[in-house]
């Protein structure tokens, strides 16, 4: 199957990323650390910046910031899961699991500020609407914590769903 993809330069994306079967491989404190290894490793070589992140069981959603001459996203993820796929099969006669993750993974350009606002806003939202917490800052696998840090969010944000335009998101 042939994959459309958006290839812009200096462009802000939305991520979902999901593991095989849906499988909570990220209640392991280990994987979730080997992720955010990944996220570091990789981008000390092929710079991005993550604006924001939420890591729930089974999948993660992220908004990340490319350099302006660089399009190349589909190698950081490849980079990304294949240092974790890797990292948790080391030194243990069982890895977390034969396959990880997902062969695909949802991709979305960021039009415009207001797309980008909403798509922050799902992601932070995330493990509220998925059950996990009430607010979005009892969530401790989030960037929703350092936004409400930088002045972005009022702590209590989130406690009901926001209102979007059109389709957000992608589980």
């Amino acid at each position: 199957m042939h994959y459309r993809r958006a290839f812009i330069p200096g462009a802000t994306y939305f991520f979902t990323v999901v593991t095989a079967h849906r499988r909570p491989v990220f209640r392991s404190a280990l994987a979730r650390d080997l992720l955010h290894q990944a996220f570091r490793h990789v981008a000390k070589k092929r710079p991005f910046t993550v604006n924001a992140m939420v890591v729930l069981p089974d999948h993660l959603h992220c908004l990340w910031t490319l350099p302006a001459a660089d399009a190349d996203y589909p190698t950081r993820w490849r980079l990304i899961k294949t240092w974790v796929t890797q990292r948790s099969r080391i030194g243990s006669p069982r890895p977390i699991m034969r396959t990880l993750w997902q062969a695909r993974y949802w991709e979305h350009l960021i039009r415009d500020d207001q797309d980008y606002r909403q798509h922050v806003e799902y992601i932070h939202y995330n493990p509220v609407k998925h059950g996990y917490v009430r607010k979005p800052v009892a969530w401790p696998y989030s960037s929703f914590r350092q936004h409400v840090r930088d002045g972005l969010y009022e702590e209590d944000w989130g406690s009901t769903e926001p209102g979007w335009d059109g389709e957000v998101g992608r589980e």
